[in-house]
């Protein structure tokens, strides 16, 4: 079959009632949730992933693995859109790749032009996230077949670069992030070891003989420690709002911003591609990219369209981006699909090579929904941009009851446990404390994930070269994993050292 014709068989998943439905919920709470300041797009997907099991809990395991993942997919991009209101609207990025954003949104926003860079960020949204999905339909099926080719010391090697990759990014501080990697590592040795059968870190308790379930985990370090932060540092929130008066951008605001937003959706893309560099740095190079060609750099941080078009385009791109790694390779390139991948774990779909052949109804249902989701997301937010506006003053005395009961029926309904009420009471405490003093919680999650693959795969390459460990060195490929690997930690440590800036990515 051609890419075409499983384009078209992922167009008929993506176009069942049930599935458009989730599609149409999913971007309306992704753009609520990024438009809201602090929850971002790691709480949101977290939140909602024991909402969406409960929700296709009747439905046969593939056709609820798709539901699940169309809707959660659509909050990841949706949020990636919806923060940009918060930046251009309150000077405040509902999450950090919008931070780029509010240098020239606010300004716009001061000048009575708020709705006007709000269409523009959609238009450029809709564009970029259009460009990285023909990117996606490309790529996806010629990599899986490369993929295909890996043998254990491969993805050993592969999955310690997407580890390195995000522990070396994440964060303001490398050491902090890398104690956060070795944490999620420690707490995903926990269970019945999968190859001798003998129990560890189990402390002769049942319940941990599962190990710890990554959805207690997840939502209890981003969303329960959200609401903590909220709750204890007194964070109201009641900042002025910019009004809002003409919607639709002028002709000339167009052509300024045409160039802006096709380099920023090509550049977002591919350095979405790149496991752990995130739409944190991709929104941050294309604003510098346009400062550095503009004739009028000047102007930048003033109220430049270019300012707002560009980043906005770039972040939405690279959210598109960062799929090809996850869905292909297995590899997720940043803490939000960590938590996707997490969720088609939870289905017993193992993303990767292997997905597109075993599960074609999940693959391309999901990449024909993200092209539905796109158009769904512009049609909605250039008429309803004041409406969502308004989300922004919803009382946190109002939104932080909903958050901690979502959660705790949210993580009971798929556990049935107690113990897991107390693990993420206890996950979200640690999150606040973690957030508190500077440690990336993404890295934890990450490292939980990938923990027990890292591990499997590193045993079934020692087996089969008899306990020598020069098989990781001798595979080139193997070889060229790892020395990237160990230079997306060594690069970092030496720009620091040498006294520049390191540029870091802190999707939280």
């Amino acid at each position: 079959m051609s890419t075409i014709q499983y384009l078209f068989d992922g167009f008929a998943v993506a176009l069942q009632w049930h599935n458009l439905l989730f599609a149409f919920i999913g971007v309306v709470i992704g753009t609520a949730v990024g438009v809201l300041p602090g929850i971002g797009p790691m709480s949101g997907v977290a939140l909602l992933i024991p909402v969406t099991a409960t929700l296709t809990s009747g439905m046969p395991t593939d056709a609820a693995a798709a539901s699940s993942i169309i809707l959660l997919a659509g909050v990841y991009y949706g949020a990636m859109y919806g923060g940009s209101t918060t930046s251009i609207l309150l000077n405040t990025p509902g999450e950090s790749s919008s931070v780029v954003t509010a240098l020239d949104g606010y300004q716009m926003a001061q000048k009575g032009r708020a709705g006007a860079a709000l269409s523009i960020a959609a238009i450029g949204s809709f564009v970029a996230g259009i460009i990285a999905l023909l990117g996606l339909v490309l790529l996806a099926k010629p990599l899986s077949n490369l993929a295909l080719e890996f043998g254990p010391a491969e993805y050993f090697s592969l999955m310690l670069l997407g580890l390195c990759a995000v522990s070396g990014l994440a964060g303001k501080s490398m050491t902090k992030a890398l104690m956060m990697t070795v944490f999620g590592l420690m707490l995903g040795t926990i269970g019945i070891d999968a190859v001798s059968g003998i129990a560890r870190f189990t402390y002769d308790l049942p319940v941990l003989y599962g190990g710890l379930e990554f959805l207690t985990i997840a939502v209890g370090l981003f969303a329960l420690g959200e609401v903590f932060k909220t709750i204890l540092e007194r964070d109201n929130g009641d900042a002025p709002i910019a009004k809002i008066n003409r919607i639709l951008p002028t002709k000339q605001d167009l052509k300024d911003s045409a160039k802006p937003i096709t380099r920023g959706s090509l550049l977002g893309f591919f350095i979405g591609v790149l496991p752990g560099a995130g739409a944190t740095l991709a929104s941050f190079f294309s604003y510098m990219t346009e400062k550095k060609i503009s004739k009028n750099p000047d102007s930048f941080g003033k109220g430049n369209i270019a300012g707002v078009a560009a980043p906005e385009s770039a972040n939405n791109a690279a959210s598109g981006g960062a799929m090809i790694p996850l869905l292909t390779l297995g590899i997720p390139g940043s803490g939000t699909t960590a938590i996707l991948m997490g969720a088609l774990i939870m289905y017993n779909v193992q993303p990767g090579p292997l997905l597109f052949d075993d599960h074609p109804e999940i693959a391309w249902g999901l990449i024909a929904s993200m092209f539905i989701g796109n158009f769904v997301l512009l049609i909605l937010n250039m008429p309803l941009v004041k409406v969502f506006a308004k989300i922004i003053q919803t009382p946190k005395k109002y939104l932080l009851p909903i958050i901690i009961a979502i959660s705790f029926f949210g993580v009971y309904a798929v556990q049935y446990t107690t113990f897991d009420l107390y693990l993420l009471l206890a996950c979200g405490v640690l999150g606040y404390l973690l957030s508190k003093n500077d440690y990336p919680v993404a890295p934890i999650v990450l490292a939980l994930v990938l923990g027990p693959m890292i591990e499997n795969n590193m045993r079934r390459a020692l087996t089969i070269s008899n306990g020598d460990w020069s098989i990781f060195v001798t595979s080139p490929l193997s070889l060229v994993f790892l020395i990237i690997a160990a230079a997306w930690i060594i690069v970092p440590l030496i720009l620091k050292v040498t006294g520049r800036k390191v540029i870091v990515n802190e999707e939280e």
